[in-house]
């Protein structure tokens, strides 16, 4: 019963999650665009940066930015907060239930480092705070006023983390805790800068002070950062269902490539949108780095060795039954395991050729199988199953 409740409790967070994201990253996006496309002209409100004319569901909207605030409080106003809040509420929530609950399968490589679920869930845990804080100090510190050293500085700092990520937890953790840690940082600051600076804009309003046009200009700061950290955190969020990305030799190398090529792309769309021009050279990176990604992405685990030089479908059907079957099964014997994974059974011969392809991406060209490696397969016994798959999984 409780892995039934426990399944259904990660499904319906699981949707909340993406939801809110949707939510949160339509909005953001649509702010950027709208905040970057509004243009000066004479005849606007005192106070008025710019406005813009937009068509949409049949109907024409006129959009009017105020470089700090209106001089008087409009009777109603929409705060945009809770997609935000919500998105990682609800993508914490996830990550307890699946990688600090189930930390020996999916957080821990004892390969790696062997800890216990509860060591591993509080680094995992403690380094949020700690990121999130050390990111906080470089904004609010003389490097904050120098936008482009701010971003290498952060952009070397989020690296060095996912490297040390990837020798302490297993593939798909480090990738899930880069993504978490990214999403925390971009929550904060909405939580910490943006909506408290607004609040306090309408605050002097409401008391008939002049607004602090710093206000305004550190949660603009704060908003540029997320949009350009969006599309990498996304990437990351994804990335974590794909063996190839996580599980592999330079998985490190492939989180710094997508930290990279995320902002690029941003800046071909906010170009456009500002009317400065499509800088069209930024798909060229783009496509390059994928590029780069997929060769990186058939480098293969870093624990094998050169292929073994015979075919022993026996020994290589035995390895997968010893070191895979207890939850690939009709009925799982792994505690917290009600069923075969993604439906994958491979506790027959039939069933191991049916699913050689999963076999080969999970146990071969990657080692994100077994999770963690808990059931301890060795490098020669991936060896075995490489060589029989190469030889195009035989029967005996």
């Amino acid at each position: 019963m409780l892995a039934v409740l426990t399944e259904w409790s990660s499904l319906i967070i699981r949707w909340l999650h993406v939801v809110a994201a949707i939510a949160w990253i339509g909005s953001s996006f649509y702010f950027i665009h709208l905040d970057l496309s509004l243009k000066p002209r004479s005849g606007l409100p005192q106070g008025v940066q710019g406005d813009a004319w937009q068509v949409h569901g049949g109907g024409f909207y006129h959009m009017v930015k105020y470089l700090i605030a209106p001089s008087r409080m409009p009777d109603e106003l929409t705060w945009f907060k809770w997609e935000a809040y919500t998105t990682w509420l609800s993508g914490f929530a996830l990550l307890v239930i699946v990688y600090y609950v189930g930390a020996e399968l999916y957080l821990i490589d004892k390969s790696m480092l062997d800890l216990t679920a509860q060591s591993a869930a509080g680094i995992a845990f403690g380094t949020l705070v700690l990121a999130w804080l050390f990111y906080e100090l470089l904004c609010r510190s003389a490097l904050g006023r120098h936008e482009i050293v701010l971003a290498l500085v952060g952009y070397v700092f989020l690296v060095g983390l996912t490297y040390g990520f990837t020798r302490v937890f297993s593939g798909r953790g480090a990738f899930t805790q880069i993504g978490a840690l990214v999403g925390t940082i971009m929550v904060a600051n909405v939580f910490v800068i943006i909506i408290p600076n607004q609040k306090k804009t309408v605050a002097a309003l409401l008391a008939g002070k002049e607004p602090d046009a710093a206000w305004g200009a550190e949660a603009k700061q704060r908003s540029v950062h997320n949009n350009y950290l969006t599309l990498p955190v996304v990437f990351l969020m994804i990335a974590n269902h794909y063996p190839l990305m996580f599980a592999t030799r330079f998985n490190w190398l492939i989180v710094a490539i997508v930290l990279a090529i995320g902002p690029v792309i941003r800046h071909f769309f906010n170009s456009r949108h500002e009317g400065k021009g499509s800088p069209w050279w930024t798909w060229g990176v783009a496509a390059a780095g994928m590029v780069a990604i997929a060769w990186l992405s058939g480098a293969g685990p870093a624990d094998m060795g050169p292929r073994a030089e015979r075919v022993d479908t026996k020994a290589a059907e035995n390895a997968i039954l010893a070191r895979c079957s207890m939850c690939h099964r009709n009925e799982p014997v792994w505690p917290g395991v009600s069923a075969p994974p993604k439906g994958v059974a491979l506790d027959d011969p039939a069933s191991i050729r049916r699913h050689a392809g999963l076999v080969e991406i999970n146990a071969v060209r990657s080692n994100a199988m077994p999770p963690g490696n808990i059931t301890a397969i060795t490098a020669q016994e991936r060896q075995l199953i490489a060589a029989w798959l190469a030889a195009g999984a035989p029967s005996q």
